[in-house]
């Protein structure tokens, strides 16, 4: 049951949430399992990690996720560098492969099936 509530934690904290939902039933039905007066301790953190999967997408939970993002850019000193324009690497045409000068070939099509030819070396 501490795995599986463990696995849970781990998978919300990830925003894994399709396994955070299976790990949460697990956990759920191993608590079932047992008799109400055992593993009371396990049973309010599985009760935490469900709230916690419950109010992923709430506004109070994106405007909670907003206000780190805010914070945060806040509090860096330094602005990042701005990126360089990719116009001019993008108008660049690709230089085409290289075409290999085979000479005066003669195909031999009557040896290879197509019957005969008219052109003679």
């Amino acid at each position: 049951m501490q795995h599986a509530i463990s696995l849970a934690n781990m998978a919300i904290s990830r925003k894994n949430w399709s396994a955070a939902r299976y790990a949460l039933s697990r956990a759920r039905v191993l608590a079932d399992a047992l008799p109400a007066n055992v593993a009371v301790a396990e049973r309010e953190r599985l009760s935490a990690a469900r709230k916690r999967f419950a109010a992923r997408n709430t506004p109070a939970a994106k405007k909670a996720r907003q206000a780190k993002a805010t914070a945060t850019k806040r509090a860096g000193g330094k602005k990042p560098a701005p990126k360089k324009s990719t116009a001019k690497s993008t108008a660049k045409q690709p230089k085409p492969a290289p075409v290999r000068d085979l000479g005066d070939r003669f195909i031999n099509r009557a040896a290879l099936g197509y019957g005969p030819t008219n052109e003679t070396r």
